[in-house]
């Protein structure tokens, strides 16, 4: 894995060299960018081949964490900055966001695969296929309502709260593929654990992504509307209620299905009233 890391940011640090010589006002900033780097990458390196016990580990593991972090702040804050293309940035994380949900569509057919691998193609089968891909579509939807390029353009500095906030988002995304892995295998009846364990697999790392985004729209917005948590609470109210279900003995089909709902509930109620909220936020913002 460390190996893996190495390879890209080895590549990353004679990138920086070549921009800090290319452009000399940015220099500063560049060869901070070089500096984190390094030392970050010598690190995690060297704890490959040195014997430690597990928590000076631990201990050099956020030691280097932070590194990597504050690398970037410093950078931008501190050294001067680089001249970053707010809407490239943005699509880039979008086309990232898009990839990890790939996962989903993974799980999807690995669930759907388990019920045709032992039934045939069955209501239980189509059931699974319309909750995996309704709950991938939904949260790729959800995603793209937030105005990240327009207001970065503007708001430079919301960028670290605003890119740090992706990799929770990322791990929730993964962990919601994760999740109908696990479904799978209980359709399978290869799974050791029960059938609202299994549901949680799937409907907590869903809460956690339509919070983060959320969280992460009032936060680019500075703007909170009743009728936003509104939508938090019908979205929360469908993940108890599969969890729920699940807990009733209700099939694990059907439960899918019900999740599959915690994210469009938020898209359709701010494609058909939200937006205008939304709008008149944005454009608040801009001016201000």
């Amino acid at each position: 894995m460390v190996l893996g890391y190495v390879v890209m940011r080895v590549a990353m640090i004679f990138q920086w060299l070549r921009a800090a010589r290319q452009n000399p006002d940015r220099r500063a900033a560049c060869l901070s960018y070089v500096t984190s780097i390094s030392i970050a990458q010598i690190g995690w390196v060297a704890l490959i081949f040195i014997d430690i016990p597990l928590l000076p580990t631990f201990l050099c593991v956020v030691l280097l964490t932070l590194i990597e972090m504050l690398g970037p702040v410093v950078a931008e804050r501190r050294a001067g900055g680089t001249p970053w293309h707010a809407h490239h940035i943005a699509e880039r994380y979008g086309l990232l966001a898009i990839i990890t949900l790939g996962e989903g569509v993974v799980g999807t057919v690995a669930s759907i695969s388990a019920i045709t691998g032992e039934q045939g193609w069955n209501l239980d089968a189509i059931l699974v296929c319309i909750a995996g891909t309704g709950l991938t579509f939904g949260m790729w939807w959800l995603y793209f309502l937030l105005p990240s390029a327009r207001i970065l353009h503007v708001f430079r500095g919301r960028s670290f709260v605003w890119g740090y906030g992706h990799m929770l988002i990322f791990a929730a995304i993964a962990g919601t593929g994760a999740g109908l892995h696990v479904a799978a295998y209980y359709i399978e009846h290869k799974a050791h654990i029960g059938a609202v364990a299994t549901v949680l697999t799937v409907a907590v790392p869903v809460f956690v992504y339509v919070t983060l985004i959320f969280v992460l729209y009032v936060y680019l917005l500075r703007k909170l509307e009743i009728f936003y948590l509104g939508l938090m609470a019908g979205m929360t109210a469908v993940v108890i209620l599969a969890v729920l279900c699940a807990a009733a003995g209700v099939s694990m089909t059907t439960c899918l299905v019900i999740l599959m709902f915690a994210p469009l509930i938020p898209v359709v109620g701010y494609e058909v009233k939200g937006h205008r909220y939304g709008s008149a936020a944005l454009q608040r913002s801009l001016e201000a």
